[in-house]
């Protein structure tokens, strides 16, 4: 057989497993994200339930009984894509999505990027495993699973397609698996809408600020200083957020060692300091809310819309909710802590509100995760192009001034290789 032929042979193989696991990644995110904005419509009726928190913490400590190395999240999936172990076991997939859902449900604040990359890996191992396919092939079809979750639950396919590479290590880029992945994450975010799911838009916000103030073309110096300097802070912010996460978890592990009293006082926290503050805003999700005069994601695109402490609020409860063994990921708290922390750096500094939410928005998830890249295909791809050379600016400032610590443990530095 000659070089080519087998060449195309095996290119042939893998769009053959990867397509229908995409499939289905984005079938079960399309389910998820209803189910997810159901459990959160029912706790904005029923603000009691909130105060079943700590329950709930024991429930879903109680259901990751069933397949232990479940728990370890993302960092398995990336992990295992550097370094093969025992696999990424198929159970993450409904483990992950009931216990976000659980989370949610009762308040904790948290994210959902993390439950859909966790499905698309756990999916991508199931067909690993019943098609039996060769070893050599586990790394690049796992990184097709984390482009095909991100992808469908964010709606942003090349994002995602770039974020699935530039994740696994900093400062080195695989791209030789970058059309496999983009094939993913189109596929998977296709399914996705057909089958129902729903994203948020974010254009309309950010449009009509554009259009008063500047495009990218035309902007000027004194702004893009501005873009960057707060683009330093952005990344100081996700530079605290990365180790004030990896501390409490640590500290949690040490100081209560039985995993059933860890998320009983984790959420008994969340409640009182929410108490104390006398604001809610920051349970949950936290892209949108009924109530109008409370924080979120959309508010903070609008002057007003976040007070000086938003973001450090949402920081701290969704570093407890996560340390202390509730479920979801970090992605979303980080475009709160962003677009919030956005808001007030454009009021102190004089910058068009929307924009800096944007910017924000996008460049404490690069900080945090340290994709430049991705966040500012991202931002193109969420917000458009009017202000793309703004996104770069903002996220690779961040980038760099983040330290590299990042929310993934397993993430590899390529100056350490």
């Amino acid at each position: 057989m000659s070089e080519g032929r087998s060449f195309f042979i095996s290119v042939i193989k893998r769009v053959g497993w990867i397509i229908p696991s995409s499939i289905v990644t984005g079938v079960l995110v399309a389910f998820f994200l209803i189910s997810l904005e159901y459990v959160t419509t029912f706790r904005f009726e029923h603000p009691w339930i909130i105060w079943l928190l700590p329950v709930a913490g024991i429930l879903i400590t109680w259901l990751y009984l069933f397949k232990k190395s479940a728990s370890a999240g993302n960092d398995l999936i990336i992990g295992e894509i550097h370094d093969a172990g025992e696999g990424v076991p198929p159970q993450i997939t409904p483990l992950i999505m009931i216990t976000t859902l659980i989370t949610h449900l009762f308040g904790g604040s948290a994210g959902r990027e993390g439950t859909a990359v966790q499905m698309g890996g756990g999916i991508t191992a199931w067909f690993f495993k019943k098609l039996r396919i060769d070893n050599a092939q586990k790394g690049l079809l796992l990184t097709c699973g984390i482009a095909a979750g991100f992808g469908a639950v964010f709606g942003t396919p090349l994002a995602a397609s770039v974020f699935a590479i530039e994740v696994l290590a900093i400062g080195k880029i695989k791209h030789h698996a970058i059309l496999y992945c983009l094939l993913a994450a189109v596929v998977a975010d296709l399914t996705c809408r057909l089958a129902g799911g729903h994203h948020t838009s974010y254009k309309v916000l950010l449009t009509p600020a554009v259009h008063k103030s500047i495009r990218w073309i035309s902007t000027d110096s004194l702004l893009l200083l501005k873009v960057i300097a707060a683009g330093c802070v952005f990344g100081y912010a996700s530079r605290l957020f990365s180790f004030t996460s990896h501390f409490t978890k640590d500290l949690a592990l040490k100081v209560f060692p039985g995993k059933w009293l860890r998320p009983i006082v984790g959420g008994s926290l969340v409640l009182v300091i929410s108490y104390v503050i006398g604001n809610f805003s920051y349970l949950g999700l936290g892209v949108s809310n009924p109530d109008p005069h409370s924080v979120t994601i959309l508010s903070a695109f609008e002057p007003g819309g976040a007070t000086y402490l938003s973001w450090f609020w949402k920081l701290v409860l969704t570093v407890i909710t996560l340390g202390f063994g509730f479920k979801g990921g970090e992605v979303t708290p980080l475009f709160f802590i962003g677009a919030t922390l956005g808001n007030i750096l454009a009021v102190i500094s004089g910058a068009p509100v929307a924009v800096f939410a944007a910017i924000g928005f996008l460049a404490v998830f690069s900080g945090a995760t340290n994709t430049p890249l991705a966040c500012t295909i991202m931002g193109v791809e969420l917000f458009g192009t009017d202000n793309v050379l703004l996104f770069a600016a903002g996220c690779f400032a961040a980038y760099f001034c983040s330290g590299h610590t990042g929310i993934y443990r397993t993430q590899k530095r390529w100056d350490n290789q």
